[in-house]
């Protein structure tokens, strides 16, 4: 396959090797992340969309990412590591006398949903309606491997009132601490300034909405991802098991091998040539991670799963202005809730593939259950 080329049905330019893949991702002011004005509209999304930096070009997107960032600092993220291992080890606790159970319903779905609840000031008691939200919108169940316009539509128009349940949600939440603030991030976010001006509560909706949902799905994924390649990969689980400082690595490389969006879209603002092919003003650019994580100009036998390799240069979180802000909290969550598998089961496997339900890839990459048996030291 060429490394450029179009797909007339998805009307767009598939992009595949890593380093054109890492050029688009790197230049926003000729490949925005701004569809706002092509693709479908839908009132619900209007409201979700003034806050959703993920697809703002600067300097709008400027101003957003300015305010998380300084919310999610190095310090304040690894801050978090002894409430993560407390509510880690509380899931785990739940299953003490359990020899098989879903590794997504008890662990990898909770964790990080409860880490940024928690965060946000809002109720971690009610994840099982968080977790309903996300099911809908990260289902993909109106659409098919390749979705044209139409089906995006009509996704659109399916998971509309889950979006206005979402919406509503969150507006209600930002009242209260607007009325009385407390040491949250919502908290913050409502007082927080730049260039002196603040965020409106509906800009506020979509941001929260944004951190609520998009804070967890992707340490979802890569949870049940991981215990998915390390299992189809004999000696994996046994080797980290007996060097857990090995998970750092062994996480990267499913990164690599499984990541949770794997591909991108983006709007050229200009004419421009990509792997020498001249691509229009205004036309739809998919850049694959995937594709790109497995570029072998990139990466030594890129089809083999390395738990240890190191380098790794996978490009799952982005580049550039849109690299993954939560990057370092899903890593952490990672760590240390694999790590506790490890510790507490002497041996972890997927007994039957044919109860694993697997995510829409076209969506996200992952799984929705993961029923594992595990045996106690």
């Amino acid at each position: 396959m060429r490394p450029v080329h179009y797909e007339e049905q998805q009307d767009a330019w598939q992009v595949v090797d890593h380093q054109s893949v890492a050029a688009i991702l790197a230049d926003p002011a000729t490949y925005s992340s701004d569809f706002s004005s092509v693709g479908p509209t839908q009132e619900d999304f209007e409201v979700f969309r003034q806050g959703n930096f993920v697809g703002m070009d600067p300097p709008e997107h400027r101003k957003l990412r300015t305010l998380v960032s300084q919310a999610f600092t190095p310090r304040v993220v690894s801050g978090l590591q002894p409430r993560i291992e407390s509510v880690c080890a509380r899931l785990l606790d739940g299953v003490a006398d359990h020899d098989r159970f879903d590794l997504v319903d008890t662990l990898a779905y909770p964790l990080p949903i409860i880490v940024i609840a928690e965060l946000l000031g809002i109720p971690a008691s009610d994840h099982t309606l968080f977790q309903e939200w996300a099911a809908t919108l990260f289902g993909g169940d109106e659409l098919g491997e390749m979705p044209s316009m139409d089906d995006l539509e009509r996704a659109l128009n399916a998971i509309a009132p889950t979006v206005r349940e979402m919406n509503g949600y969150v507006l209600d939440h930002i009242r209260r601490c607007r009325a009385n603030p407390g040491n949250d991030l919502t908290s913050k976010l409502l007082a927080a300034e730049v260039d002196g001006v603040r965020l409106d509560d509906q800009e506020i909706v979509g941001f929260v909405a944004l951190l609520l949902v998009a804070g967890h799905i992707t340490t979802t994924a890569l949870l049940g991802s991981a215990v998915v390649t390390f299992d189809r990969h004999p000696g994996t689980l046994q080797a980290l098991r007996a060097d857990t400082d090995r998970l750092p690595d062994a996480i990267e490389e499913v990164l690599r091998w499984l990541p949770p969006f794997a591909e991108l879209g983006r709007r050229t603002t200009r004419p421009v040539v990509i792997g020498e092919q001249d691509i229009p003003a205004g036309a739809m650019v998919v850049a694959h991670l995937a594709a790109a994580n497995r570029d072998p100009a990139r990466f030594e036998a890129p089809d083999v799963f390395d738990p240890s390799r190191s380098p790794n240069p996978h490009l799952t979180f982005g580049h550039g202005i849109h690299f993954c802000f939560g990057a370092p909290l899903a890593r952490l969550e990672a760590r240390i809730a694999l790590r506790m598998l490890l510790e507490r089961f002497s041996d972890l496997n997927v007994p039957a593939y044919d109860e694993v339900t697997f995510q829409n890839p076209a969506v996200i990459v992952g799984v929705r259950h993961l029923p594992i048996e595990v045996k106690r030291p």
